[in-house]
């Protein structure tokens, strides 16, 4: 046990030491889940080696009564304990799965310091590349490879996606993993409350270089993160559409890279599939056909646009009518369907009929040679 303990005194859990405060939160569920479920692992492991020794074969005082077959106080305990449990975690889930939404802007810095109002979030747009990281400050006009710097205490909000894999955003001390998606943008607000360097990855199998596909996380003072944007943007370097195209193609092990300067609308680009010169957009491609089509249900053309919501109605013919809503002479019949009984029909499907309580509406099997038996108004037949 202490050797094992010696050989996790080596390890850096990080999880479990967040420099952010949406990570504090994460960290804080994953205590309280683990603490409330060991309310029920602790007692049973304790009770196992209890029960086995009280009733060891040995034990001349052990208690044997064979005639036991029901505890009320135990069927209780046994029921309610889990039930309680589960109530406690459904509750604590549902909660935080809206307070800890990616999507929802932070509203507060640390516990006790709401976010200042009028304060603008600091806006970074991050691009999984084959195997590296690039960070596009818009508001800045810079870009990093492979490091991600963030002033303490401000909120940050990062648009996400992916060139052509799917990725895990995750920086551990900042905030849990964020899907990156190809021609899709996913989105994260957090803030890092501490200065310091750690690191952030992705968490998602991609191929040869997945293993490097890793970026220093740096938190700075804003005096320092004010310097620092300034030293990149004396650096020089340009993103471009022809450096982009450059840097999107795979490789491995990219050291840190910086851009004073980035083409505007670059990650729209990437995000609607459209770097590469003369290549439409996707956005483009879709408000075309939307326009071809001019909205109209009744055009079939190919690539004709329909107007959205649920209640279009189909291109050919007019809305189905759900099953629920019709009127029982419209339902019909099928192989899953009954049709309602008409007025006037026999009175074989009456659950009063004489031929339902008597069975004789059933047709047994008969034995060769042998009368068929029949109902009280049925006619004689013979077997064949």
């Amino acid at each position: 046990m202490i050797t094992a303990l010696a050989l996790l005194g080596g390890c850096n859990m990080v999880v479990l030491n967040p420099g952010g405060d949406i990570a504090a939160q994460q960290r804080d569920l994953i205590l309280f889940s683990t603490a409330v479920m060991l309310l029920i692992i602790v007692p049973v492991m304790v009770l196992t080696v209890v029960f086995a020794r009280k009733y060891r074969r040995g034990n001349a005082n052990k208690t044997y009564d064979p005639g036991f077959d029901h505890s009320t106080t135990l069927e209780l305990i046994i029921w309610a304990c889990p039930l309680l449990i589960i109530i406690a975690l459904s509750a604590v889930t549902w909660t935080s799965t809206h307070l800890l939404d990616p999507f929802r802007p932070l509203e507060r810095i640390a516990p006790g310091r709401p976010v200042p109002a009028g304060t603008k979030p600091l806006e970074v747009q991050v691009v999984a590349l084959d195997w590296k990281w690039l960070f596009i400050y818009p508001d800045k006009g810079i870009a990093t490879v492979n490091e991600l710097a963030v002033p303490v205490d401000v909120p940050v909000h990062f648009s996400i996606t992916s060139t052509d894999q799917f990725n895990t955003f995750y920086a551990p001390t900042l905030a849990g993993m964020i899907y990156a998606m190809p021609t899709m943008r996913s989105e994260l607000n957090a803030v890092l409350n501490r200065p310091g360097e750690s690191e952030g990855y992705s968490g998602n199998y991609t191929g040869r270089g997945y293993s490097d596909m890793r970026f220093k996380l740096i938190g700075k003072t804003k005096e320092d993160f004010d310097r620092w944007v300034a030293s990149v943007k004396a650096g020089g370097g340009s993103l471009q559409t022809a450096s982009y195209l450059s840097l999107a193609k795979p490789s491995e092990k990219v050291p840190v890279m910086r851009f004073g300067a980035v083409e505007r609308g670059l990650f729209d680009r990437v995000v609607n599939g459209c770097v590469e010169p003369d290549k439409p957009c996707m956005k483009d491609v879709m408000a075309r056909d939307m326009a071809r089509g001019g909205g109209n249900p009744k055009d079939a053309r190919m690539g004709a646009g329909m107007p959205p919501g649920r209640d279009t109605a189909p291109i050919a013919g007019g809305k189905p009518v759900p099953a629920l809503e019709k009127a029982p002479q419209d339902k019909g019949s099928g192989p899953n369907v009954t049709k309602p009984a008409e007025p006037g029909a026999p009175g074989r499907a009456k659950p009063g009929d004489q031929r339902n309580r008597n069975m004789s509406a059933v047709s047994p099997l008969t034995v060769p040679g042998a009368p068929a038996p029949r109902g009280p108004d049925l006619p004689r037949t013979e077997a064949r």
